[in-house]
């Protein structure tokens, strides 16, 4: 058994700077860790919002929550709105965390559902209190005392700027070993005996080897693709939008601790409220509005001054067919891309590392472990794909021809199993240790009107006095709660307020 002895990081950005970061903590010097990057190639960063397990990375690192929402220009996060997806007018939130409690066997959800279908039912978004926090721009960190309230069950995530979060990272990085080379890689030398990689070779002519290579390089998957010719799993049938554009305008009140996600006749904008600023983009099919009449909608949109020219992307949804290939690890958009509708871009480098944590090889590079890793990978992106997916196909719009092909259209066969089931009597388990939770596919499938035929027969063990009784008390607590919450602007000036930017 002979041990890595070299890791080289191909790519910076957030995908390079959170593996460098983690890396270079966990293994304490085990390694000789270099990240190549060059300033002349720019990054995407436009992964701004992220979902609570992001708190599991900022934890293995040493974070402190506060400085680094200083550092980040940071707010908070307790959910996603979603505007105008089922129908034109509606909305509904997305929140992290708990709905309600159980009663006795079932979900709150399944008592909620058969009073609606009495017309009994008050707005599901009372049932929650990070969706019922979020709709009155409240906030609070989870109070670990009141494990019986609901304060005590409040999840959140962050939104923050992901090139501060990079450099930020760098600095924790370069502090603790890893090595930054400046400039462009030029070429990649595969092994002729069995493929793996031997070298990549720099613009200016240095060849640098190393045991493992993590390809972040972004879209173009320098190492993955360009040299190995991996291939790449398309799921454009499905997720149809192929460009997006992103553009920063001056912040804006009410400053929201929620990402807001509008539908639009052929894709959607996104909405991240920042301290210094609020982050904007319109993700777009090609071959329903072209580039110029997308960025017409975008900056007609804005609810703060535009602060610079659009930043444009192209990209096809999907991911590798092999993130792991040989001694070859894709992590970040080298590794596969889905939209970025419910934050998972960074959630899906988190994983990606820890992953490639868990199971990192010797310099023999074992197969099955390889194969472990491809896996779990390839179930999280389809876990995740399907997710994404039902947001557009359960919809009843039919105002563009758009919408009318994400409704009509067929879905995997993993996803129509969960929509029928949910739709006959609002059951959803998850499976494995796939992403999201019953509770996000829950929320979602009401919100995207997909209301049960019926509800769990054991709810009417109980009569329709107590159901009333236990809704009743779920929602007025949750009221009282988010009665004494803060406002979330005061909570940040409060607690992690971050230096003024520098006018230009």
């Amino acid at each position: 058994m002979r041990q890595l002895k070299k890791i080289l990081i191909v790519g910076g950005g957030t995908a390079g700077w959170m593996t460098a970061a983690l890396l270079s903590r966990l293994f304490k010097g085990l390694y000789d860790i270099t990240l190549i990057e060059s300033e002349a190639i720019g990054i995407v960063g436009v992964g701004e919002a992220t979902i609570p397990a992001i708190k599991k990375y900022n934890e293995l690192l040493g974070l402190d929550e506060n400085e680094f929402m200083k550092r980040t220009q940071g707010s908070y996060k307790l959910g996603v709105q979603f505007v105008d997806w089922w129908k034109q007018g509606h909305s509904y939130i997305h929140g992290f965390g708990l709905i309600g409690r159980d009663m006795e066997w079932l979900r709150c959800h399944q008592y909620w559902l058969k009073m609606n279908s009495l017309g009994r039912a008050s707005d599901f978004a009372n049932f929650s209190i990070n969706t019922a926090a979020a709709l009155e721009n409240k906030f609070m960190r989870a109070d670990p005392k009141m494990v019986d309230s609901p304060i005590g069950q409040i999840a959140h995530a962050f939104q923050f700027d992901a090139g501060l979060y990079g450099r930020y990272l760098r600095g924790l990085a370069e502090a603790t070993g890893v090595k930054r080379r400046e400039g462009k890689v030029a070429d990649v030398t595969l092994r002729g005996d069995d493929g793996f990689v031997q070298s990549v070779t720099m613009d200016d002519g240095e060849v640098i080897e190393a045991d493992l290579f993590v390809d972040c390089s972004g879209f173009r998957g320098l190492i993955i693709e360009q040299a190995m010719k991996t291939g790449y799993e398309d799921w454009s049938r499905w997720l149809i939008c192929d460009r997006a554009m992103a553009v920063p305008c001056t912040r804006t009140e009410p400053f929201t601790p929620y990402t807001r996600a509008t539908a639009r006749s052929s894709g959607w904008q996104w909405r991240i409220p920042l301290q210094h600023r609020t982050g904007n983009g319109h993700v777009y099919s090609s071959a329903h509005i072209d580039d110029d009449e997308a960025e017409r909608v975008l900056l007609a949109n804005l609810d703060g001054e535009q602060l610079a020219e659009p930043n444009r992307l192209r990209f096809l949804p999907g991911k590798r067919k092999q993130a792991w290939n040989r001694n070859c690890v894709a992590i970040g958009l080298a590794g596969g891309f889905l939209e970025p509708i419910e934050s998972t871009s960074i959630h899906l480098i988190q994983s990606a590392i820890i992953r490639m944590v868990r199971l990192l090889p010797d310099a023999g590079f074992d197969p099955a472990g390889i194969a472990e890793f491809n896996r779990q990978t390839d179930f999280e992106y389809e876990r995740i794909r399907d997710f994404i997916i039902l947001h557009y196909k359960a919809t009843a719009r039919d105002d563009s021809p758009f919408w009318r092909y994400c409704r009509d259209m067929e879905v995997p066969d993993t996803l129509q199993r969960k929509m029928d089931l949910f739709a006959a009597n609002g059951r959803v388990f998850r499976e494995d240790e796939e992403l999201f939770a019953e509770e996000s596919w829950i929320q979602v499938f009401l919100g995207q009107g997909v209301i049960p035929r019926g509800y769990d027969p054991l709810v009417d063990i109980k009569s329709d006095a107590e159901v009333v009784a236990f809704l009743d008390n779920v929602e007025g607590v949750i009221r009282k709660c988010v009665a004494v919450m803060p406002d979330h602007a005061d909570y940040v000036a409060r607690t992690c307020p971050a230096d003024p930017v520098p006018a230009a």
